[in-house]
């Protein structure tokens, strides 16, 4: 009797303390090194990175499907989005998938106090250095060096305990060479403000401005302003209704930020009236962002620092004031001049922004961010975690504007995929390639044509994502663009990929105060602003008429949307020594549906101004 008792009090011990799983090493990922970057040298054994690591969401595939609900203007869920807590609710990992990868930190003696979860517990973040890293991942870092003169800290090729495989998805910074840039080119730094030698025609102004003489008293396509924004795209009579329950925002990275100063005398030229949101807009830090407000180095000048944190914020307050506008700057990038002994914070910027917001239960409706890179920098398992956490947002309502890049559909010497088999092929861009997202190209002129300007480089992107296949909101417009193609770049793209832009904006000499002089901008970094700004205060329309902002516009846009958006039909996404995708009636891939016209689109979304705009 007493060996059965022993025995039931064996059984329930192992049941309820079950022994630590595991498993030998197996690789979970590698990445080919893409060519731009070398190997420099082993990584410090003591250099601290940030472990990022995603686990397993336990219901993603559903919380994408409530996206597409809330966001399909047919669906009787239309506009009801979704919440920070049911969002974590859907993407919290299962129990056994947090206590398994506990388990296995524990064992390599990373203790749970040093670990910090996102709120969805789907994230797990822990400062390491190098060498605890190296033991953790069975992998080597090192230091690479970029041709620009960069340098990472990364690895190839990562392992994990075979039976984590399942439970994990992604690990950060391993084998993600992305290096976001900036998508602006400087056409010309011109000095003073008040010299008359910038410019052909200097472009008009508020105060010679004639109310009522339309866009051609407006523009001066050689220098871009607000007033000509506003004018051609039709807001330049609609007074904001609900300023604070409407907030608009904007992203900096790689050192940049928003020069209040600079911005001053922007809007004292352009949108005098404005003139106080200079000091107004706020700025969110998150991990050691720049905001620096004190004059450049002459090596920060010279590398143009601040030139696309000052064009995003006087864009976008330059159209939408009085609409609150948030600043997020967010650290992580290379310094100018590294020391290879002691390497900076080399984790790129978009995981750990992407954890500061998804954690913000009060969050702009639409975000701007002006920074992409080749996909092909990035391996899959990390592309996919950010486009995931970008579906997130996009459920709770928020509206995520990237560039469509600046060299058409590559640049030529480059148009080569990074597998070692250096194929040829177009250069697709990301994030601009994720589904849940709306990519903006750049148009120029008037009547718009797609933005080039061959003497600095620029042509306005386009292309099909190698990574993310078509989403179901494309099926009725990019098979038809396809097969106009014919057998044209056949094998340079993916027919069944992702196709962006989805629409467009001008992108062509922008006018921008950068250290107190003007300078003359091309990019789809001005276009993004453009229509993240337009679709904010679509947004404050549709507040103020007791609706749900916009959110995440890409199945409206599709179904419904594009009928107030103007077709641009002229030009191309020249690049990799082809002409690129041709810009052609209805959507193309390379300036979208076209551009937007603010009263079009208020009025087939059913809402006026209530008497006060348009």
């Amino acid at each position: 009797m007493l060996t059965c008792v022993v025995a039931a009090l064996f059984v329930g011990f192992v049941t309820a303390s079950p022994l630590r799983v595991r498993s030998p090493y197996v690789v979970k990922e590698t990445h080919f090194v893409p060519r731009q970057w070398s190997r420099v040298g082993p990584a410090p054994a003591d250099h601290i990175i940030n472990l990022q690591i995603g686990l397993k969401q336990n219901q993603i595939d559903e919380l994408q499907r409530h996206l597409y609900e809330v966001s399909d203007p047919d669906h009787d869920r239309y506009g009801q989005h979704l919440s920070v807590s049911e969002v974590n609710d859907l993407v919290k990992p299962s129990d056994d998938t947090l206590d398994l990868v506990a388990d296995w930190l524990l064992d390599n003696g990373i203790h749970g106090s040093r670990l910090e979860y996102s709120p969805a517990k789907d994230w797990i973040s822990v400062s390491l250095p190098i060498n605890a890293v190296e033991n953790l991942l069975k992998t080597e870092y090192s230091v690479f060096g970029h041709e620009d003169g960069d340098y990472l800290v990364r690895t190839p090729e990562w392992s994990l305990p075979q039976h984590l495989h399942e439970h994990i998805n992604v690990i950060q910074p391993t084998n993600s060479f992305f290096r976001p840039k900036k998508q602006g080119t400087t056409v010309l730094t011109v000095g003073d403000i008040s010299s008359d030698k910038w410019a052909p025609v200097p472009p008009p102004s508020p105060a010679s401005y004639t109310p009522g003489g339309g866009v051609a008293a407006a523009c001066n396509t050689s220098a871009v302003t607000p007033l000509c924004l506003r004018t051609l795209y039709g807001t330049i009579d609609y007074v904001p209704q609900v300023p604070g329950k409407n907030k608009v925002g904007l992203n900096d990275f790689l050192g940049e930020s928003n020069n209040r100063s600079d911005t001053k005398i922007f809007l004292e030229q352009y949108r005098p009236e404005a003139v106080a949101a200079a000091s107004d807009f706020q700025v969110v830090i998150i991990a050691n962002g720049n905001n620096e407000q004190t004059q450049e180095t002459p090596a920060e000048l010279a590398a143009g620092k601040g030139l696309e944190g000052n064009l995003d914020v006087e864009t976008i307050i330059g159209i939408d004031w009085p609409t609150p506008l948030v600043a997020f700057t967010t650290g992580g990038s290379p310094p100018f001049v590294p020391d290879l002994t002691t390497p900076t914070n080399t984790n790129e910027p978009y995981l750990t922004w992407l954890q500061y917001v998804l954690a913000e239960s009060d969050l702009p409706q639409v975000i701007s961010t002006s920074y992409a890179d080749d996909e092909q920098s990035v391996p899959y398992s990390y592309a996919k975690s950010v486009c995931d956490g970008f579906s997130q947002l996009g459920a709770r309502g928020i509206s995520l504007f990237f560039g469509s890049g600046d060299f058409g559909v590559g640049v030529p010497g480059d148009c080569f995929t990074n597998d070692g088999k250096n194929t040829s092929q177009f250069m697709a861009m990301f994030p601009t390639s994720c589904p849940y997202i709306t990519a903006v190209g750049a148009t120029r002129n008037i009547p718009e044509i797609v933005a080039t300007d061959s003497a600095n480089g620029f042509v306005s992107g386009g292309g099909f994502s190698q990574y993310f296949p078509r989403p179901s909101y494309q099926d009725s417009v990019v098979p038809d663009y396809i097969k106009s193609l014919g057998t044209q770049f056949s094998g340079l793209y993916n027919t069944s990929g992702r196709g962006y832009p989805d629409v467009s904006a001008q992108g062509y000499h922008f006018t921008t105060i950068w250290n107190g002089s003007l300078a003359i901008l091309d990019g789809t970094s001005a276009a993004t602003p453009t229509v993240a700004a337009i679709v904010s205060l679509v947004n404050d329309a549709l507040i103020a008429a007791g609706k749900s902002p916009l959110g995440f516009l890409n199945p409206w846009l599709y179904k419904r949307g594009f009928k107030a958006f103007t077709d641009v039909t002229s030009g191309s996404a020249v690049g990799c020594g082809t002409t690129g995708f041709p810009a052609q009636v209805g959507w193309d891939a390379v300036t979208g549906f076209g551009t937007p016209y603010f009263p079009k689109i208020v009025a087939e979304l059913g809402v006026s101004s209530g008497g006060k705009g348009w």
